[in-house]
This record gives structure tokens, sequence and C-alpha cells, in this order.
């Protein structure tokens, strides 16, 4: 098992610290990269106060103090409360107020080694945490703090602290505040990452990976015409067997097929199109054409049945009736919070219908695909039958490709 890109499992402890499973993705995202965030910035506070103290600046040495005493109770607070928006605002006022009033406490930005540039952390993760809305009156009260400032400079008085000590002052707290965005923005990327993986396989679990593309380069209606071959399964007596079965085995039964079908679709170069209860449709030439859209299907009803037959299909066993028609079909996506790619037309009612009239552990299909196929494979013609809705229509059963 690969370990990379596995936070060690102090980090893991700290992110989960107030998780809350009820939250999005994104808000649980922001919740653990605050909290990472606050954790980060209180183990380094330590080194401040004692070095604060051994300069002899007790009122300096207080700032950071009172920030990592404050940090530390609201990031317990917040892990029995789960209150994010509170902890959120007190974590970013500390980050905003406290850097400039440290500096002032100081003497200024050089007597201070421009520590003020701590607060722009705050601003930063306003943008972070908030959205880029709610941030600007962050972004704008990180000014004002800097226009005072610079407004107060000439009345501070600096607390003389050794050259080669501030200059180590200025040069951490140029890395501090930098180690600590580039950190964050590096876990909330590399979590954003992630979810995008996620959303992906997610919609193209849903849609075909064309239309997915479509979708999303543009919000309209997706309907195309195609010339495709259209494929019904449904397991026979699945009401009596769904009955007599505890609830999870009939979800576990059918997942194991529906499976297995997934992968045969996979494997034609087909595409699934839906499940409805116990039944199954898969579709050839669509939503990308291709000519021999009809025999891939063909092979896949036929394998279709050797999978039943090797799960021991027979008197007690799994048995599917199977239906094909081939011809002309609208496909589309409807609905705009939960889509979903569908057929529609004559192919698709035929179809259905001859799965529906069909033979249990056989493949029957319309004139059009015995038309289209009788060249390369064997048939066995059933005749004339009534075909709910259509009347008399001539089927034939698929019985292999002719050797």
């Amino acid at each position: 098992m690969s370990h990379r890109g596995r936070r060690p499992p102090a980090l893991r402890r700290l992110a989960a610290l107030g998780a809350d499973r009820s939250a999005g993705e994104d808000d649980r995202l922001r919740r653990s990269t605050l909290v990472l965030s606050t954790g980060l910035v209180c183990a380094l506070t330590p080194f401040w106060i004692v070095t604060y103290l051994l300069l002899g600046l007790p009122v300096a040495a207080l700032i950071p103090l009172a920030y990592l005493v404050v940090s530390l109770g609201s990031l317990a607070w917040f892990a029995r409360t789960r209150r994010f928006a509170t902890f959120r605002a007190t974590q970013l006022a500390m980050m905003l107020v406290l850097p400039f009033a440290l500096q002032w406490s100081l003497g200024g930005f050089a007597a201070s080694g421009a520590v003020s540039l701590w607060a722009l952390s705050a601003a930063l993760g306003a943008l972070l945490f908030m959205g880029s809305g709610e941030a600007i009156p962050w972004f704008a009260a990180y000014l004002t703090l800097l226009v005072v400032s610079v407004l107060v400079e000439p009345l501070l008085e600096p607390a003389g602290i050794p050259g080669g000590v501030l200059v180590a002052f200025f040069a951490g707290n140029l890395a501090g505040p930098s180690l600590v965005a580039y950190l964050l923005l590096q876990y909330f990327v590399r979590g954003r990452d992630r979810e995008h993986v996620r959303s992906e396989r997610l919609l193209l679990n849903v849609l075909p990976a064309p239309v997915a593309a479509r979708l999303k380069r543009r919000d309209a209606i997706i309907a195309d015409r195609h010339e495709a071959t259209v494929l019904f399964a449904d397991i026979v007596d699945f009401t009596p067997l769904s009955a007599a079965l505890p609830p999870e085995e009939v979800v576990r039964l059918l997942d194991g097929v529906f499976s297995a079908f997934d992968r045969l679709a996979d494997e034609h170069g087909l595409e699934k199109i839906k499940t409805i209860g116990d039944a199954y449709m898969v579709a050839g030439g669509v939503p990308v054409p291709r000519e021999d859209h009809c025999a891939a299907v063909a092979d896949m009803a036929l394998a279709m049945l050797r999978e039943c037959e090797r799960r021991g299909a027979g008197p007690d066993g799994l048995r599917f009736r199977i239906g094909m028609d081939t011809g002309p079909v609208v496909a589309g996506v409807i609905g705009r919070r939960k889509f979903i790619y569908d057929l529609w037309g004559d192919t698709v009612n035929t179809a259905s219908r001859m799965e529906s009239h069909g033979v249990p552990g056989a493949i029957q299909v319309s004139a059009r695909v015995h038309e289209r196929l009788r060249e390369r494979y064997l048939f066995r013609s059933r005749g004339t039958i009534d075909v709910k809705g259509k009347g008399p229509m001539p089927t034939w059963l698929l019985l292999g490709p002719d050797r």
C-alpha cells in the first residue's frame, strides 16, 4: 500500500478536531485547515515568548502568551461545540490585531522586525476560510491597521533590541508567515484536488465522459439523435426471490450481478444507461457513434448469459430475459440537481418489449436486429408474437455467432 501524501497520525488527529460529518466537503476542509493553522502557530508561539522574556521585554512576551492561551482554549471549545463561525472569527481577529499590538509595544516597524507581517495571514485566512466577498472587510482592516502603524511610528519608543537579534527577527517574521501561508495553501489545494478527483469520478458514474464534458462547458439542454442498439435485461421471478431474502442479501445480489454487467459494458465499449430495480439497460452507438453498435450489443448479451451460467443459473438460480432492438433514438440529459443520461424513442420501447415478452435464459431480438446481424449470427425464429402496445411482431432468439 502506498503511503505517499498521507499525513502523520498527529496531524490527522489535529485536522479531525471539531470535524462535523454533516458539513459539506468544502466546509470540512476549511475547518481542518483552520485547526491545523492554529495548531501550527501555537507550536511556534513559545519560541517568541521565551525570546522576548530573555530580552527583558515582558510586555511584548504577554502578547504571544495571550494568543497561545486564548487559542488553546478556543480549540478546546470548538472541539466540544463544533461552532466554526465563532472559532474562525476569534482566530482571525487575534491574528489581525495582536501582531500590530506587538509591533507597537516594540517601537515600530524596524524595532520589531516588521512583526506586523503576521497579520497578513488573517486577511489571507479570511479569503481561504470565508470566501472572496467576506474576506474584503478583513483585508480592509489589515490595510487600516497598517496605515495606523505608519501614523503612530514617530510616537513610539524603540525597544532597543540588539542588531543581530533584530536581523533574526526580520528573517523570522518574513519566513514564519510565508511558511504558514505556503503550508496552509498546500494543504487546502491538495484537499481541493482530492475532492475534485472524487467529484469527477462521481460525475462519470452518472454521465458518459463526453456528455459530462459538454455539460461542464455550457449550461444548456443536451439532446442528440443517434443510430443505436438498446438492450434491456431483467431477472426472472425477482419479486418472490427478493421477498425470500434479507434486504442486504438482495442488494448484495444485485450489486454483484450488475457490477459484472458493468465490466462487460466497459469491455465491449458500450454505455450503461441505468438500472431500474432488477432491470439493466445498456446501449451501443451513444453518446459516441460507432458502426458496429448492433454487433457489440449482441456480443455483450451473449456474454451476460455466460456470466449468469457462471454464477450458477438453473432451476433455482438467476435467469435473465434479455431483449434488443436497433434504430434511431434521442439521447440527452434531464434534471438540474440530479442528472441522468437517458434514451427515448420507439427503439427503446421495442427493446423493452422484447425483454418483457421474451424467454427466460434467452435473448429475444426484433426484426431490425435480425436483419442487421443475420449474416454473422445464428438465430431461431419465434414467429409472430403479440407485443403489448405494438401489436403482432416477428421476433427471433439470438443464439450466437455464425462460425
